[in-house]
Parts: structure tokens; C-alpha cells; sequence
């Protein structure tokens, strides 16, 4: 059963395919996932698996979650999620978090955190025009006009508006395994995903999986 995997992004390369062809690829670095806990309907209302990833220091982590990894018999981890499963679902016996779950040609979901811009204009933020470029403009790049008149008296929800750029959760979907090397703990998957390199992610199966996508 593939539940997923939570993994650290390496970085970008490219691999030839069989036929010769240059193929972009993400290397995600997903060796040693750690089942802490199996939730259950009867005990916890809904079927899950939470995951543990890249171990830390005992001495940062809390009393309360070092009990709880001592608990599952595993070291301090310091990513931690959980991988919700479809209602009723039994696991038995130990739960399967190595990287060869996936294959070669199956699409998955990668989830991450954008890399943060800082604050950003209009301009960079949300692809605005800009105003004037000429001297005698004072307006170059600022937003401009953002009410109405008396009616409706207020400004609109969702202005486009200066502010914090980045650094959000992101989602692509649909991305294709090029290559699964289990020696080496690591992934390949076809094109860009979300965040820097060294910033976690959660690899899992695609949810809207589309038949030409494992082409």
C-alpha cells in the first residue's frame, strides 16, 4: 500500500531516459521515515499514519514529544506529519516507508513551502502594470486608486495590495517518477517542486492522476 513518504528537496539535475532524451529532475532525499503512530477509527475517529523524518538532538526537543518518540522507539525527528487513510483501512503489521513503495512511471503530489520574497509591490507580487515610466510621473510603480466612491464606501476584500511574498504551502501535482534509487534513499521526480534546497516536503500518491501524466 503507498501512503507517501516525507523527504528533504537535494536539489535539481538532469537524467537520460532510454531513449537518449534529457529529462529535468528534482532529487528528493527520502531514506529513514519512521511510523511514530497508527491512528485508528476506534481510538482516534479517522485511519492515518503519522511519520517522523531526519533525525535531531534529544536536547531540542521537548519533554512531551521525546516520550512520544521513545515511545514508538524511534530518535527525535524533527519533521512530523501525517498521512490521512481512506476510513476503515486496517494496517497490519509493520508499516512499509521505504522508498521503493513508489515505482518508476508512477505520478505523485509534492507538497512544500514556497521560498519567501519578503515584502514585495504590486508590480513583483501580483504582476501589475506599473504606471508611468516618464519623469513626470510620481507613481512608477505603486498600485494606484484602490476604493470606490460612496458606494460601497469600503475597499474590496482580495485588493491586490503590497505585502508578504512567499514562504506559503504549495502543491504540484502530478509529477512523475524518473528514477527510485533505494541504496541511496533517494527519488526522482520529473520537473520543478516547491522551496529551496534542503527544505522539507511530503511526497504522495497523486489524488487527480491523470493516464498521460506517467507517460
Amino acid at each position: 500500500m503507498k501512503i507517501g513518504l516525507l523527504g528533504k528537496k537535494i536539489g535539481m539535475t538532469r537524467v537520460y531516459d532510454d531513449k537518449g532524451n534529457a529529462v529535468p529532475v528534482t532529487v528528493i532525499e527520502a531514506g529513514g521515515n519512521t511510523a511514530l503512530q497508527i491512528k485508528t477509527d476506534e481510538k482516534d475517529g479517522y485511519s492515518g499514519v503519522q511519520v517522523g523524518f531526519d533525525t535531531q538532538k534529544k536536547q531540542r526537543v521537548t519533554q512531551p514529544l521525546l516520550g512520544h518518540f521513545e515511545k514508538a522507539g524511534s530518535e527525535p525527528k524533527s519533521f512530523i506529519r501525517e498521512f490521512r487513510l481512506p476510513d476503515g483501512t486496517t494496517l497490519e503489521g509493520a508499516v512499509d516507508l521505504n522508498v521503493n513503495q513508489f515505482a518508476v512511471g508512477d505520478v505523485v503530489d509534492v507538497i512544500g513551502r514556497s521560498k519567501g520574497k519578503g515584502f514585495q509591490g504590486v508590480m513583483k507580487k501580483h504582476n501589475m502594470a506599473g504606471q508611468g515610466a516618464s519623469h513626470g510621473s510620481m507613481m512608477h510603480r505603486r498600485n494606484g486608486a484602490i476604493g470606490n466612491r460612496s458606494t460601497p464606501g469600503r475597499i474590496w476584500k482580495n485588493m491586490g495590495m503590497p505585502g508578504h511574498m512567499g514562504d506559503e504551502r504549495v502543491t504540484v501535482q502530478n509529477l512523475r517518477i524518473v528514477q527510485v534509487r533505494e541504496e541511496e534513499g533517494v527519488i526522482l521526480v520529473a520537473g520543478a517542486i516547491p522551496g529551496a534546497n534542503g527544505g522539507y516536503v511530503v511526497v504522495r500518491p497523486a489524488k487527480k492522476a491523470k493516464p498521460e501524466a506517467a507517460k
